[in-house]
């Protein structure tokens, strides 16, 4: 009998498969800060991501050391899970190179991602990707660190799908706060919260571009933060309507309070990930061709549908029947 073939072997042939990333990416602006959202990570698991700012947590004429700060925090054990990311400032910024200089030169083997904020254009995002190839050719770094490009200006929305195409882009963020600045007024400040940042028709013109440029590139579309942190119900539900309404499979997180409610919102419920894992089950024991299930036919279309939504549900920590975790997720079965 042939070996039964895992499905991240058979699933994409040609073509790159979706990134699996957690659901809730939380930021960290200082050591202290940072320090403790590892606390939580390892506590949690790596169900969230963590972004370390060197952009707006950054004190003025000190990015080079604060940089040099969190690059230690991030080259050290305590980075267990090896998801933590960081964000530099913006192409125009005097300060990006020396950044990411330190950050790749310190800390390149351990970094998750880059996040690349306040983008104008595509051309603006490959100055900086161009200058990270740079980096890690000259520090020797194989792996391949991806980017996360935020869309907080009309420009970098207008080449939305430019960005997303790109091959060093993973994410496409929305910044939320920027976006609604940079529009002179235009755009009330009601427009930053909700139920405004879902109702007013411009955020939600540029929220379903960012997630269909994403999506169409195969790519995650990552939701802006909720400034809400008291009461969790507003963030669970505003995770709820990113998901639901606007195809967002990510969202930031800018307090500790907040991870928690963002991942439940965000998880795929048991029910849809046992019928995942019996439909893949089923079709790897067919060695990948078609098959019916309940009087419904499925072939590999629906099986990298089938196959994603099992990952976010292993990501965000539902649980999977012990048959599938077993045959897809072997490194998580405990004995």
């Amino acid at each position: 009998m042939a070996e039964a073939l895992h499905p991240s072997e058979v699933l994409y042939a040609g073509g790159r498969p979706f990134p699996a990333l957690a659901a809730c990416e939380h930021y960290a602006g200082s050591e202290k800060l940072l320090a403790k959202s590892i606390e939580l990570q390892q506590r949690l698991g790596p169900v969230f991501d963590i972004t370390a700012d060197c952009e707006d947590g950054a004190p003025a004429g000190d990015e080079q050391a604060h940089a040099m700060r969190l690059a230690g925090i991030i080259a050290s054990d305590i980075n267990r899970h090896g998801r933590i990311g960081a964000r530099i400032h913006d192409v125009r910024h005097p300060a990006w190179r020396i950044e990411l200089g330190v950050l790749l030169a310190l800390a390149g083997e351990r970094l998750a991602y880059i996040v690349l904020p306040k983008a104008e254009s595509a051309a603006d995002v490959l100055e900086q990707a161009n200058y990270l190839d740079e980096l890690c050719l000259a520090h020797g770094i194989e792996n391949e660190i991806p980017l996360h490009v935020l869309i907080e200006t009309p420009g970098a929305l207008h080449d939305a799908w430019a960005i997303a195409a790109l091959p060093e882009v993973e994410s496409l963020d929305f910044g939320l706060m920027d976006f609604v600045s940079a529009h002179h007024g235009a755009i009330p400040a009601s427009a930053m919260r909700s139920p405004g940042q879902f109702a007013h028709p411009l955020i939600a013109r540029a929220k379903c571009e960012i997630a269909a440029a994403a999506l169409g590139n195969g790519i995650v579309p990552t939701h802006n933060v909720t400034t809400e942190f008291r009461d969790l119900a507003v963030v669970a539900a505003d995770a709820r309507r990113a998901r639901e309404e606007f195809g967002f499979l990510r969202m930031w997180s800018i307090h500790p309070d907040q991870i928690e409610p963002i991942v439940a919102a965000m998880r795929p419920d048991f029910d849809e990930a046992a019928a995942a894992g019996a439909i893949l089950c089923a079709a790897q024991d067919a060695g990948w061709g078609p098959i019916q299930v309940d009087g419904r036919l499925h072939d590999r279309a629906s099986y990298r549908y089938y196959w994603e939504l099992l990952q976010r549900a292993r990501l965000t920590g539902t649980p999977l029947p012990a048959t599938a975790l077993e045959r897809f997720f072997p490194e998580g079965v405990t004995t």
